[in-house]
């Protein structure tokens, strides 16, 4: 009988220590909600976007000390934490803004993640932040440009991308040099769509240029996810500007680029600001009818060896293409969100918040191309910074702008097919 009752002890004991070991190994986890469009038209997007976010967590929880400065490469997982390792709970957003945001309501009531990261579109950024602003949690984005996301008075978001305004400046910049040469760059045409993302950046590209004295000779809005843009495309051929700047997600900018070739119409110049043009499927599917085309970028591979080198080769193994400049902008702030987790030493929003502010990043700290991270007021990063790059040999973007940074010469006029 005594027997009986003492195994009864032990086995109530085990009972009760159970939970107590499960608790202890939850606390060694730290968990990110990651709100992407996994599915609909941006879907291409969204899964290179994960794949962005896993091999940074292969770098985080595991030590890679081959990567030098980088913070949280040396050591297994978060030493501020223990070692707790991260883990990242994603969730589809389908392209739309309150499905985003309904995600993002149930990663913080029911999956109780420690911050936030996303959302690719602006418009759905717009709407994720809002949530995350509403319940307190940190919320770093890194590829959303609208401008008005850091407008509203947030103290919970923050963005490490460089914004509208910064490539508006580098446009400028890139085509009065372009004119300087000889190349003829006075007329030009914003093609964009109407999403936040399209009519926000058009707008600071017209404020941007007009400051300089340069008005935009014409401006051309279409419906996101068009099923044809014949129109728009005459309208360009018909007006035939010196420069045309594409602001478009990644299915508008086959359509536009497929619609160009049927009507045989090429520009001088095209500018992309990024998005659909850097997508891995734009380069699949029109690539080789593209040649010449202008990008943003803030994304350099770097040479063999290098960390950026090196994170191109875990990447391309991991999602089977080469790191676009998006998917990069995206694992950099997951790094940013990260190191700030760290250096807080706590899963407190608060202390993550406080710890995000006092971001201090030297460009060898960086996989980007960025002077650095630092945060205003306003959350946004003030040593944000790029580049423009070039489709030239088919399938690969090259830096061709500012002199400093090119592998090659810029190449003109416009090829295409």
């Amino acid at each position: 009988m005594r027997f009986k009752n003492i195994l009864g002890l032990l086995c109530a004991a085990s009972i009760f220590v159970l939970p107590a070991g499960n608790a202890f190994a939850q606390e060694k986890t730290v968990k990110i909600g990651a709100v992407f469009p996994l599915s609909g038209n941006a879907a291409s997007a969204g899964v290179h976007a994960k794949a962005a976010i896993e091999v940074a967590m292969d770098i985080i929880n595991n030590a890679h000390p081959e990567f030098g400065n980088f913070p949280l490469a040396k050591n297994a997982g978060l030493a501020g934490l223990g070692g707790a390792k991260v883990d990242v709970v994603f969730a589809d957003n389908q392209g739309s803004p309150a499905t985003g945001q309904n995600q993002t309501l149930r990663l913080i009531t029911e999956e109780k993640v420690t911050a936030l990261t996303g959302a690719y579109q602006s418009g759905i950024t717009l709407t994720a932040s809002a949530i995350a602003e509403k319940y307190g949690i940190p919320f770093v984005n890194g590829e959303s440009v609208a401008a008005n996301l850091t407008e509203r008075g947030f103290k919970w978001f923050f963005r490490v991308t460089p914004v509208a305004s910064d490539f508006a400046r580098i446009y400028y910049a890139f085509l009065s040099e372009m004119k300087a040469s000889g190349v003829k760059t006075d007329n030009v045409a914003l093609v964009h769509d109407n999403t936040e993302y399209g009519t926000s950046v058009a707008s600071v590209v017209t404020s941007a240029f007009k400051e300089k004295g340069q008005n935009i000779a014409l401006d051309i809005a279409y419906a996101v996810n068009a099923t044809d843009v014949q129109g728009q495309v005459l309208q360009l051929k018909e007006k035939k500007p010196d420069v045309v700047i594409m602001i478009a997600y990644a299915p508008d900018a086959i359509l536009y680029q497929k619609t160009m070739q049927a009507l045989d119409y090429k520009p001088p110049i095209i500018i992309a600001d990024d998005s659909g043009y850097s997508d891995p499927s734009f380069i699949k599917a029109v690539g080789k009818i593209s040649q010449g085309v202008f990008n943003r970028s803030s994304w350099s591979v770097g040479p063999p060896g290098s960390p950026t080198a090196l994170i191109a080769e875990m990447y391309k193994k991991k999602s089977g293409d080469e790191m676009d400049d998006t998917a990069a902008r995206q694992m950099q702030a997951f790094f940013v969100l990260c190191d700030a987790i760290d250096r807080a030493a706590s899963t407190e929003p608060a202390k993550i918040q406080a710890a995000l502010k006092a971001t201090d990043l030297k460009p060898d700290q960086l996989m980007m191309g960025y002077k650095g991270i630092k945060f205003d007021e306003k959350g946004q990063n003030i040593l944000a910074s790029g580049l423009i790059i070039q489709l030239q040999d088919g399938e690969n973007y090259v830096t061709v702008w500012p002199k400093a940074s090119a592998g090659k010469a810029p190449v003109l006029p416009y090829k295409g097919w």
